[in-house]
């Protein structure tokens, strides 16, 4: 059985286009939310809607797939692992970032 620890699975849908970036180190960057749903009735019998994102880091060869074949609103699947980070605004302010680095790819939505 694979590693478990610090492990994330999702399916979900592409919130935007992925952004790609090249490093002066030459490595590939890739950034991209993706949005996973579940839905339940409350006590009124009410259908909602609960809808959380997730911000997706990709490096190297996985990066350039990302850029290169994802779009918007794509169905895929992520195998990866869970970041925490803090970075500092240019205001002085630090702010806390929660990020998945992805290991795996797995594009399940049909083409459109």
């Amino acid at each position: 059985m694979k590693n478990l620890r610090n492990s994330v699975q999702l399916i979900g849908r592409l919130g935007q286009d992925p952004e790609v970036k090249k490093l002066t180190s030459g490595k590939t960057l890739t950034t991209f939310s993706l949005a996973t749903s579940d839905s339940y009735k409350n006590a009124q019998g009410e259908k909602v809607e609960d809808t959380q994102w997730h911000n997706v880091v990709a490096w190297g060869k996985t990066a350039e797939i990302a850029g290169d074949y994802l779009k918007k609103g794509q169905e895929v699947a992520i195998e990866g692992k869970l970041v925490h980070r803090s970075y500092e605004t240019s205001a002085g302010e630090k702010r806390y970032v929660t990020e998945i680095n992805l290991n795996e790819l797995l594009m399940i939505g049909g083409k459109k």
